[in-house]
């Protein structure tokens, strides 16, 4: 059993070194001194974000893009909060959901799409906010590459205590995840609050057709649609000027539930590479997990055990540290802790996703 761990996490290590090679093959973008060309469409699901939307909205007044090559499309799915808002210089409208599957935010942005009149959209969530340069460096990187989706950053705007620190460690490492892949030409991963896609793509793939009983997954199952078209279409934007910021969740059991929800589509992926990640990692942290009741009951030494986390924690940090570079340029808070954490939780995450159900803006949603 030892042995079989032990090869496990030399897998692990071999798998986590190839994404740190691929994170630096993608190369930082810097836009250059082009006039804006592109039409986009920002597509903004919702549900009861009257308190986030104002937010994000003057985020995107204070745009350095110009209106007549914006749009904005914000999609009601049945919210009981009423929401106003300001007049902007950019056009704005309000639509209500239509919904046809077991997906609220694929039906909100399969019905935005309806509506769509520009050559791009690019969506992002209610709780977000963008910066002011965003959608000109996603304009500068279209005009000067052959692409039809684009995937962008996104971090989280902690404050100071460990459920923060843990969740922006815990997207940290998906964010190294995503770039890696992405550099190695196995792009299986994105975030849909910075997701940039042609319409014309869209319609060509039949949008989330064949994935829509799965209620998230709005991003990463598009993405693998055109990636097993053609992985050449899809980039992504390693830019620091288009990071986009979120919230993390305000308490542990809302935390549990939201990374049931991201685990859940796993085995639903059409990349082979993403299915064969997500078992190693769930592998690899369970491993850690039995190795602890081993511990406990005098199997292992703690030396052995000790052996068997720094392994893990050395390559752990390699793609933590440099992903972290790039979205925060901050020092990381709480690594150690978090590390010791993180495979009792991420564990009992994919365990759950297996068999449970979770609740979602509201709903619950059997996985």
């Amino acid at each position: 059993m030892s042995l079989a761990l032990f090869l496990l996490l030399q897998i692990y290590i071999i798998t986590i070194g190839s994404l740190i090679y691929g994170f630096f093959k993608v190369k930082k973008y810097r836009k250059n001194n082009l006039d804006p060309q592109t039409s986009f469409t920002i597509i903004v699901p919702f549900r009861n974000e009257a308190h986030n939307l104002p937010h994000l909205l003057t985020s995107f007044s204070k745009l350095n893009y110009p209106v007549d090559l914006l749009d904005v499309i914000l999609v009601d799915d049945e919210s009981t909060e009423k929401f106003q808002f300001s007049a902007f210089k950019f056009q704005i409208k309000i639509i209500d959901n239509i919904r046809v599957s077991k997906s609220p935010k694929k039906d909100a942005i399969a019905t935005a799409m309806k509506h769509v009149k520009t050559d791009w959209v690019i969506t992002t969530d209610a709780d977000c906010i963008v910066p002011e340069n965003w959608l000109l460096t996603f304009d500068h990187y279209i005009q000067e590459n052959k692409v039809a989706m684009l995937a962008g950053p996104v971090t989280y705007d902690c404050d100071n205590s460990f459920l923060h620190h843990f969740q922006q460690l815990d997207l940290t490492s998906l964010q190294g995840a995503t770039i890696g892949s992405f550099g190695i030409k196995k792009a299986f991963m994105c975030n849909g609050a910075n997701f940039a896609y042609k319409k014309s793509l869209f319609e060509k793939i039949n949008g989330f057709e064949g994935n829509n009983a799965i209620a998230s997954g709005d991003d990463v199952f598009l993405l693998q649609k055109v990636a097993n078209l053609n992985q050449n279409l899809v980039h992504y934007l390693k830019a620091e000027e288009a990071i986009v910021h979120t919230k993390p969740t305000q308490d542990w059991e809302s935390l549990f539930y939201q990374r049931v929800r991201w685990a859940a589509k796993t085995g639903s992926y059409q990349s082979f590479f993403g299915k064969i990640l997500g078992l190693i990692v769930f592998f690899a942290n369970l491993s850690l997990v039995i190795g602890t009741v081993f511990l406990f009951f005098g199997i292992w030494s703690w030396q052995l055990l000790t052996l068997l986390v720094g392994l893990k924690f050395i390559i752990d940090f390699g793609l933590l540290y440099i992903t972290n570079q790039f979205l925060t340029n901050k020092r990381i808070k709480y690594l150690f802790l978090s590390s010791l954490f993180y495979p009792f939780f991420s564990s009992a995450v994919a365990l759950y996703s297996l068999f449970g159900s979770y609740n979602w803006k509201g709903r619950s949603f059997k996985v």
